[in-house]
This record gives structure tokens, sequence and C-alpha cells, in this order.
């Protein structure tokens, strides 16, 4: 099976904040995701210069699809980068990731993602989209979608809904299934009826956290899945530190976690999208592809950023092949 990823193609600038007032002082809600302009992302730059810093390729469908490729899984992704070194550094990183990059390059910077981590893990971005906003709809084509089975996208494309309208007929007309993840509380807020359409016309597997499911239905996760399920064809609700509920036509699967040392949240949900379609795709039973997800979003979040070292994987590969052996 193949999986294709479209979404922003940004670097990651993740800083590790000593307290909640720096956002206050940045103007950033806690647990939000922002678009930034030029001028603000230089006054988050100076903010941020007396903490540590990491960098790291990101985006939400990037890190999926990067995780899936650690999992063994063939995977490609669509964005949009500049000509300058951080468009060669996210070109190169997903190659090591084993990656098929479809990159297009435009004349804007390449984009980043300011990552605010707070001292409980929560983290709060501040987008500068650049290069990666300008990915349009006559840059598709069929051929970048031929030969994958599964189309992951994230719901921060949704202020360009003919970019998004043309990739799902593009990946439709090629026999993919469609999985979304709908990103950020925010974004679903503001996009309400957009991601409706999304749903109710595209959407095969919908990923959404409590925030986000409750801003879609304004329920509780409990009633937020079966909501979500009679739109979609599988519905994920993830519930942090509880675990996830998942509904697929009459079948509800509850799935807990295991406890995690929470050092940063950045990519817990990429990274769960990642060992659930790893499960789907392996045909497995709701509950294994929850546990897979949550193996990988458990483990994301005990390091700095989405990038994990090679004998983590080793360990979280072990952990996948146990379950999915039977």
């Amino acid at each position: 099976m193949r999986v294709l990823g479209m979404g922003n193609a940004l670097v990651d600038i993740l800083a590790k904040l000593e307290s909640d007032d720096s956002l206050q002082v940045m103007g950033l809600p806690k647990g939000s995701m922002q678009l930034i302009n030029e001028d603000e992302l230089l006054k988050i730059l100076d903010s941020i210069k007396i903490f540590d810093t990491y960098h790291a390729s990101g985006g939400s469908a990037g890190n999926a699809v990067r995780g899936l490729a650690e999992l063994g899984v063939h995977a490609g992704f669509i964005g949009k980068t500049g000509s300058d070194y951080y468009g060669k550094f996210y070109e190169e990183d997903l190659r090591k990731s084993h990656v098929v990059p479809h990159l297009l390059e435009d004349t804007l910077a390449s984009g980043c993602a300011m990552g605010m981590i707070s001292p409980d893990g929560e983290r709060t971005f501040a987008t500068y989209l650049g290069a990666a906003s300008n990915l349009q709809a006559e840059d598709l084509s069929e051929e970048m979608f031929a030969g994958y089975e599964y189309f992951h996208i994230e719901g921060y494309l949704v202020q360009n809904p003919e970019l998004i309208r043309k990739a799902c007929r593009l990946a439709k007309a090629a026999g993919s299934k469609i999985s979304l993840d709908m990103a950020s509380y925010n974004i679903v807020e503001s996009n309400h009826d957009f991601f409706k359409e999304l749903l109710t016309e595209y959407t095969d597997i919908v990923f959404a956290n409590e925030e986000e499911a409750y801003a879609y239905t304004q329920a509780e996760p409990e009633e937020a899945v079966k909501m979500l399920g009679a739109l979609c064809e599988i519905a994920i609700v993830k519930v942090g530190s509880k675990g996830s509920l998942i509904m697929r036509g009459d079948e509800i699967a509850v799935v807990g976690v295991d406890k995690y040392k929470c050092l940063d949240t950045t990519g817990a949900g990429d990274l769960y999208a990642a060992g659930f379609l790893y499960g789907l795709i392996h045909k497995q039973s709701l509950e294994i592809c929850g546990k897979i997800g949550s193996i990988l979003a458990g483990n994301v979040i005990e390091i700095m950023g989405t990038k994990m070292e090679k004998d983590r994987w080793n360990k979280i590969k072990t952990l996948v092949h146990s379950l999915t052996a039977n």
C-alpha cells in the first residue's frame, strides 16, 4: 500500500518556554495555531531567542507520512517551498526519511512554524506560511496521485478550498481513500461550512482531538465520534491521556494509552494518524489501529520535536509487529 500526503511544507522552529507568560507577551492563545506575517515572525523570533530552540522539518501531513515511511510504508508528499536553505533542508529531510517528494518551488521564502512548548508539554504554533501558502490547484496533476491507495490531507489547508477540492477529486479518480486531520480547533471554528463539505463529500477517515471535535459538533467526545462517524467511513476522536474513541459503522472501539513522560506534544496527532493508517493498511482491527497510533504518539511526546532517533523507532517497530503478528 502507498500513502500520499499533502500539506504545508514547514520547517519547525521549536522553543521550550519557562512559563506561559511568554505566550501572553506574544499574544498567542495557548494550544492554538495562529497564522502570522513576516513582521510578526521577526518579533516572535526576537522573543524566543533567550530560549533553547530546535529546528526540524514539520507540517502536519508531512509528519504523518514520514511516520508511515519509518514503518515501511511507501509514502509521498505534495507541498511547496522556496528556493532557499529551508526549502533544500525540507526536501533532503523527506528523502532521508524515504518519502518521495512532490515539491514545487516558489519565489517566496520557505514557510516555518514557530512552536512554543509550555512547561506542561502543550504546544502553541505561530505559523509563517510563506511559499507553502502558494500551493495552488493548478499545481496538481493526475501523475502525482497515480498509484497511491490513501491520500492524507491536513485541515490547515482549508484556506484554499479549490486546492483541496481538486486534490480530493484527483485522489478519488486514482482510487484513493481520503484521510483528513482536522488540525486545530480555531481552524475548524473559522471554516465550519467547508469542513462540512469535506466530511460529507470527500472524506473516508477523519481524525480530530476532543477540542476539534467539539468545535465541529458542539458535543462531548462520546457523542462527537458518533456524529462524525455518521458522515465518514471511520471517525477517530483523540482524548489525550485517556486514549481515543473510534467508530466505523455500528462498531465503536475505546482505546486507552500507556503512560508516557510528556516533554513536547508537537506531532502527537500526526504520529497517531500515521500509526492508525499503518494498522488500517495492514487490515488490523480498530482497537489495534488505535493502539499503534497511541504507541507512535506516546513516543513522540517524550522528545523535543517530531524527529525520533533510530533506536526509538526500532523499539516502536518491535511493539507494532508484536501487535500485528497474530
